[in-house]
């Protein structure tokens, strides 16, 4: 997490990439969308958001249990919220909860890092505990990313979980007290069966945020070499721990593209690629170039805008916290650098900062919420394209800029954006796949993931329409998958 002071270059890009300039103005012609089941890509892990800093105590805090459900169902619920499938929990470190803290759970230094741990477990985790219960119990998400911006501080060189420090004992690292590589490692674990205990399945165990900046908040540095250090100690101990079958480690959400690059390729020299479950990387300092160079599925496991006035606003400038522009940076991520999951800085947060890195600003004094559009263009990505789905080869149409995915349930999902002001006719046409039913749904300035209509002709051929600046999910259902959700 990185607080308004960040780059604006991050927000004008932001900007750039989603704003396509005078070519908006041109009349638009239909175009046949062509996608390729035989040519396939990277497999989707999901998206979501973050509930780390306590804004998950906006949800449980709501005293008015309608609301309460409301926001649930605008972040989870797949037919009138955004259908998200990951959740990205904050794993604490600080002493206290003053503030925005995240408290640990061992606050006391047990004297040596062989000594007895003394966990406090508060059964709340200021209450992300209960949204990923609900998230798991009514919604069915299953993926779960447990992230810790550092170790207690006891265990770090510095004495303290702010201002960077490393963990002792990794290379470079050493500390009076000793070593406490395997105590951290220890400490996460715990945090794991605490939340699988309470019927949650962490699935993804992250113990580094932004490691190259050294933050007045909870921070902890490292580099590649001092990572892959760590990542070996942590998978022994899931090992150990039988736990390797349900959860898996991800690295090492750094500040941007660029430094996760290096640390990736110093984790793979060391020998510990193989360890990972995903690598993960967040936009501030530097978005993706490319697909990043390893077998790991990647994430983008942080993004939002940070420097731009809280807006609700679909289009207008093509302004960084805008929904089309959000629509734009998903695509991008995927279609344009292999991105496998896919994760929204805040999900809900309190009025100020008035920024947009939230997609609901929850204000529990007065009971109300507002709900931005950059909700419904994710929306029009995650109701769609499920856990599993498999991007595939997408092409033509003109006036719009397609992403094709084959579910796993059989059902084949294209997205199609807008580029200019005027609407779209399109065909889609799905070589191999005989279509029984298609619906499709869009988000422009006036609709929020709306159904609208779409066609199946006598050829196989799905006829629609794309609205001008807007974002609109294709959802093709073949004969045989009817045929077995009938049977």
């Amino acid at each position: 997490m990185r607080f308004t002071s960040h780059l604006l270059a991050a927000a004008l890009a932001c900007r750039a990439s989603a704003d396509p300039g005078p070519a908006q103005l041109s009349q638009r012609q239909s175009g046949t969308i062509n996608v390729d089941l035989t040519k396939t890509y990277q497999t989707i892990d999901g998206f979501g958001f973050s509930t780390a800093f306590q804004r998950a105590n906006l949800i449980t805090n709501m005293s008015d249990k309608t609301k309460q459900r409301q926001l649930l169902d605008l972040l989870f619920n797949t037919t009138t919220g955004a259908g998200f499938t990951i959740i990205r929990t904050g794993i604490g470190s600080s002493p206290d909860s003053s503030s925005d803290h995240m408290n640990t759970f061992a606050p006391t230094n047990p004297g040596s890092p062989k000594s007895e741990p003394k966990y406090q477990w508060d059964g709340k985790d200021s209450g992300q505990l209960w949204v990923a219960q609900r998230a798991a119990a009514d919604y069915g998400v299953s993926t779960f990313y447990a992230d810790a911006w550092s170790a207690p501080g006891y265990m770090k060189t510095n004495g303290r979980d702010t201002n960077g420090g490393s963990i002792c004992g990794v290379p470079g690292a050493s500390c009076s007290s000793g070593d406490w590589r395997q105590a951290y490692a220890d400490y996460l674990v715990a945090y794991v069966k605490f939340y699988a205990a309470a019927g949650v399945n962490i699935t993804h165990l992250g113990f580094l945020n932004e490691p190259e900046f050294a933050a007045s908040y909870a921070s902890m540095s490292s580099n590649g070499n001092q990572a892959a250090d760590f990542i070996k100690v942590l998978y022994a101990t899931l090992q150990s721990n039988n736990l390797t079958g349900q959860v898996g480690i991800a690295c090492c959400d750094s500040e941007g593209w660029g430094n996760q690059v290096t640390m990736t390729n110093a984790i793979k020299s060391a020998g510990a690629e193989g360890m990972l479950k995903a690598v993960t990387s967040h936009t501030y300092t530097g978005g993706p170039s490319g697909t990043m160079n390893t077998k790991v599925p990647v994430w983008l496991s942080e993004q939002c805008d940070l420097n731009g006035g809280w807006t609700t606003a679909w289009y207008g400038s093509g302004g960084a916290g805008e929904g089309l522009t959000w629509a734009n940076n998903v695509y991008g991520a995927l279609v344009n650098n292999g991105i496998s999951g896919y994760v929204y800085w805040e999900g809900v947060q309190w009025p100020n900062p008035n920024t947009n890195e939230k997609l609901i600003k929850v204000d529990n004094s007065t009971n109300t919420i507002e709900v931005s559009r950059r909700l419904w263009a994710l929306a029009n990505w995650s109701r769609f394209v499920r856990p599993g789905a498999v991007r595939v080869g997408s092409s033509g149409g003109s006036g719009v800029k397609t992403a094709a995915f084959r579910n796993v349930d059989g059902t084949v999902a294209v997205v199609a954006i807008s580029t200019g002001s005027a609407a779209s006719s399109v065909s889609i046409k799905v070589s191999g796949l005989t279509p029984a039913s298609a619906g499709a749904w869009v988000s422009d300035g006036t609709h929020n993931c709306e159904k609208t209509t779409a066609t199946v002709g006598t050829d196989g051929t799905v006829s629609g329409s794309v609205a001008g600046r807007s974002i609109t999910t294709f959802l093709i259902t073949p004969a045989a998958a009817a045929a077995a959700v009938g049977g």
